[in-house]
Formats: C-alpha cells, sequence, structure tokens
C-alpha cells in the first residue's frame, strides 16, 4: 500500500475534533509512508489533512475539477496538483492513484464518492478497501443504516463486513493493510446468482 484517497468536507464542521482527527490522520499517513491523494482543495478538511502530511514531510496529489480551481479553492502548495476537465474524470483518476480509501466526516460529496467506491467494491470493478474513520460518533447512524440494508436484503452481509468503520487510526491501516475483497454476489438470492453465472 502506497498511497490512499481521503474524502472529508470542504466545511471544517461545527466541533474542533474534526480538525484534530484530520490532523491525526494526516500526520500518521507521512510517518507511514502513504501518498494522501484527495480532492485538492485549501479549505475545510480538505484543506486541513493535506496541510497535515505537507507539514510532516509527506507526499500529497490533489485531483480538482477546472471549475473549482477557477474558484480559486484549489490548494497550490501540494506535490501534485492535478486538474481535470470535471467530476467523472475526477473520481476515475482518484481512484487509479489510490490502494485504498478513507472517509472522513462530510457532506453530499463525501458520501457520493466513498459510496461509489464501495459500489464499484460490490460489483467487481475494483479490490481496493473502503473504510469510515468515524469522529465523535459522525457516522454512527449512517452505518446504522447500513446495518439496516443489510436486515431488510437489500445487500449481502459479506459486502457489510467489506468496509471497516471505527475511530482508531492504527486498527484502520493495519485492516487496510491485510484486506481481502469479499467475493459475495450481490445478489443475495441464490436463484438469481445462480442464473448469472
Amino acid at each position: 500500500m502506497k498511497s490512499i484517497c481521503v474524502y472529508c468536507g470542504s466545511n471544517a464542521g461545527s466541533k474542533p475534533v474534526y480538525t484534530e482527527r484530520a490532523i491525526a490522520l494526516g500526520d500518521r499517513l507521512a510517518s507511514e509512508g502513504l501518498r494522501l491523494v484527495y480532492g485538492g482543495g485549501n479549505v475545510g478538511l480538505m484543506g486541513t489533512v493535506a496541510n497535515a502530511v505537507l507539514a510532516a514531510g509527506g507526499q500529497v496529489t490533489g485531483v480538482i475539477p477546472k471549475q473549482l480551481a477557477d474558484w480559486e479553492v484549489a490548494h497550490r502548495g501540494l506535490t501534485e496538483l492535478e486538474i481535470v476537465d470535471s467530476m467523472h474524470q475526477r473520481k476515475s483518476r482518484m481512484f487509479d492513484l489510490s490502494d485504498g480509501f478513507v472517509a472522513l466526516p462530510g457532506g453530499f460529496g463525501t458520501m457520493e464518492e466513498i459510496f461509489e467506491m464501495l459500489t464499484w467494491r460490490q460489483l467487481g470493478i475494483g479490490n481496493k478497501p473502503c473504510a469510515f474513520l468515524d469522529v465523535d460518533g459522525f457516522y454512527a447512524p449512517l452505518i446504522g443504516m447500513i446495518d439496516r440494508m443489510v436486515a431488510e436484503r437489500f445487500l449481502h452481509p459479506d459486502q457489510r463486513t467489506d468496509l471497516w468503520y471505527g475511530e482508531d487510526i492504527d486498527q484502520m491501516l493495519e485492516w487496510m493493510r491485510s484486506y481481502r475483497p469479499a467475493q459475495a454476489s450481490k445478489w443475495i438470492d441464490e436463484k438469481r446468482s445462480a442464473a448469472l453465472r
């Protein structure tokens, strides 16, 4: 594992602990020699985690759409900054550059990005680990919803265990390094699965 993609808010959130955890993650990535790949912004938790990696002597690659760069939210002090034409290109490029994906607290963009990576895993498009690094219970309701998806048979239990959720950065990185993708079918109905084989 050489690089970790971090999805997180372009706002800092309401609690100082969000910023503190972003700094702690950035410090840890740098100390582990893991390159940060992220959305290229200089604002919110995005800017915080990037600055933490850089301050600790680490490497950071940002990928940002031209529209956002034109709005002057691009971080100009990164190791590398790639400017792409669209959000779709951004996500694809970040996938190519990364060996795993972590979601810190954030809004719509953070949710959309980490869930797209989980969907790609589910469909066998990629085999890279996805983790929710919780802060002060932020992701607890979301994980409860994912558990509800399993209980209501919209999600295979093995695909639920195919993601990591917790607050401990050490445990998260250990899990990511030893990750083995679940081989569960997307379809829970065995007849449907058999018909597609």
